[in-house]
């Protein structure tokens, strides 16, 4: 009796809760700060880590959590990964002070890492190659979609339980992600001899740690002194130095179960996607990142407000992905990423055009569309031309490797745009100041433009808060609504002018990913069985 086979779009469901929760976990925790400050008394520094640490510890460990899943198979890393995720999600819920709330975040990361790379690498073992395209677009829906939802789901949590039931709603999720991976994932891709590359997972830790680190902190010091004599380029220039180590130790090592299989790379289409990748994804963050700073500094919507705003091009991308995916299979994925790269540029078009201080969040509702639309056709074709050649035994790592890509562009996207906003700002403030001072009472301008100076040397906030305006004795109150009205119209134009300018950060990315197209060359057709012979006649 032969055992049958598990049908794949169970398997990829059960892997895609899991997806899905950690997607949301690592997003939805934004909207819980200022309660997790109120209630833990955690100072600023302590928030940022509270988010940053996921981030960090995911891009750290996923590529080794994918070789690891090429050693011992994909469903026991999954099932390891989600249950520490579960243990992880529990502690963060019952934390009691920043430090421990920090700490258990930094194991939920390590859960995340160990099951990211195994649905990717499962994929490709369970779906037979003409079918891929729809399971990968499903899979890249899921996992766009969870990270942009994130906020709105976190800020409902928040409002209508408070912020530990952020963590504490994963556990029967992920408890039921377990139970239906120990059933229906099959046993796949362990191999008998399991050696871990010690020296690359370490070279390649340190360098991934470094680099990330500097990213997501140099903001924070003004891409200056960390400490010391230490700065933020000479910690991302040691990350590249221990990358450069990492590919150099990996070279020698290619008959001895490298943590990287250099054959990947050697696999045009799976390098160029990894450039595409790591443009589009960042391209999609900037395009998130400045898209909320619009909604909550320029139109004055509160985070949740925001929140469902944003969530209406994943709810798009959504519905239009497994169409995309079957697109892919039919007619190739270098077409319909193709087309997919064009809706975008579109949709970024229109947000530019109609990005307005005084808009409504209606006005954007065409551009959000298109962007969702495009959302939901290119996340399938990067992955099924990247993964196509690639062999399944080095499936994991391959997984890895684009888990890691995927979170440096991200990482670089919103490091990119933060600094960008950052720069534009200043001079959008001055020239708003400017105007709106020609109307005001000459007494007035002096402290209207302090005001104004005073927030452009602030920088970046989101929400429009209230600007501090020394406010002149002896005014009418008149007066004093007067020079508050212009200075509050002032900053939410400043602002808007400053998002429009820095949205051509991500339209250029697009630009850059629609000219690597050129270089995807058609994949390699799958070999046909031979042509049985028939017998020799006697």
């Amino acid at each position: 009796m032969t055992k049958r086979e598990p049908d794949p779009w169970l398997v990829l469901g059960t892997l895609l809760l899991g997806l899905f929760v950690m997607g949301v976990g690592s997003t939805s925790v934004n909207t819980a700060v200022p309660s997790i400050s109120d209630d833990l008394g955690a100072t600023f520094d302590q928030l940022l880590w509270v988010i940053n640490i996921y981030t960090l510890v995911l891009a750290v460990l996923v590529i080794t959590a994918g070789r690891l899943g090429d050693l011992y198979g994909p469903k026991r890393l999954f099932i390891i990964g989600m249950t520490v995720f579960t243990a992880a999600s529990i502690a963060c819920g019952l934390a009691q002070t920043p430090v421990q709330l920090i700490a258990a975040r930094f194991v939920q990361a390590i859960g995340g890492a160990l099951v990211s790379p195994q649905s990717l690498s499962m994929i490709s073992k369970v779906f037979p190659p003409e079918r891929r395209g729809a399971a990968m677009g499903v899979w890249g829906a899921t996992a766009g979609a969870a990270v942009a939802i994130g906020p709105s789901i976190g800020g409902l949590i928040v409002s209508a339980w408070g912020w530990r039931w952020i963590f504490l709603v994963n556990v029967p999720i992920c408890l039921l992600a377990i139970v239906l991976a120990a059933v229906v994932i099959p046993s796949v891709g362990e191999v008998k001899q399991r050696r871990l590359d010690l020296v690359g997972s370490a070279l390649a830790s340190a360098a991934l740690f470094l680099i990330t680190y500097g990213l997501i902190e140099g903001k924070t010091h003004d891409w200056g002194t960390v400490w010391g004599p230490v700065t933020i380029p000479m910690v991302i220039g040691a990350g590249l130095v221990a990358l450069v180590a990492f590919i150099v130790v990996e070279r020698g090592r290619q008959d001895r179960e490298p943590l990287l299989p250099l054959v990947i790379l050697r696999d045009r289409n799976f390098s160029v996607m990894a450039v595409v990748t790591i443009t589009l994804v960042g391209g999609v963050g900037a395009m998130l990142l400045l898209l909320s700073i619009y909604l909550q500094s320029a139109l004055g919507l509160t985070a949740f407000a925001a929140g469902l705003v944003m969530a209406i091009a994943p709810a798009v991308s959504i519905a239009v992905s497994p169409i995309s995916g079957r697109m892919t299979d039919k007619h190739g994925g270098k077409p319909v990423l193709i087309v997919g790269l064009v809706l975008f540029a579109a949709g970024l078009l229109h947000l530019v055009v109609t990005a307005e201080a005084h808009s409504s969040w209606w006005n954007l509702l065409p551009g959000l569309i298109l962007v969702g639309v495009a959302m939901g056709v290119t996340f399938a074709p990067p992955l099924t031309i990247a993964m196509h050649d690639i062999d399944p035994s080095v499936a994991g790592a391959a997984s890895g490797t684009l888990n890691t890509i995927r979170q440096f562009g991200a990482t670089i996207g919103a490091a990119a745009v933060g600094a960008l906003a950052q720069s534009q700002l200043a001079g959008s403030l001055r020239d708003s100041a400017a105007g709106q001072a020609a109307a005001l009472e000459p007494r007035l301008r002096e402290p209207f433009l302090g005001a104004m100076a005073d927030a452009a040397d602030g920088g970046l906030r989101v929400g429009r808060g209230d600007l501090a305006i020394d406010v002149p004795p002896g005014l009418s109150d008149s007066s004093v609504d007067a020079l508050r009205a212009a200075a509050q119209s002032a900053f939410e134009t400043g602002m808007a002018s400053a998002v429009r300018a820095t949205f051509l950060l991500p339209a250029c990315l697009l630009v850059l990913s629609i000219l690597l197209m050129t270089l995807v060359r058609r994949p390699r057709p799958a070999p046909e069985p031979l042509p049985t012979q028939p017998a020799a006649v006697r």
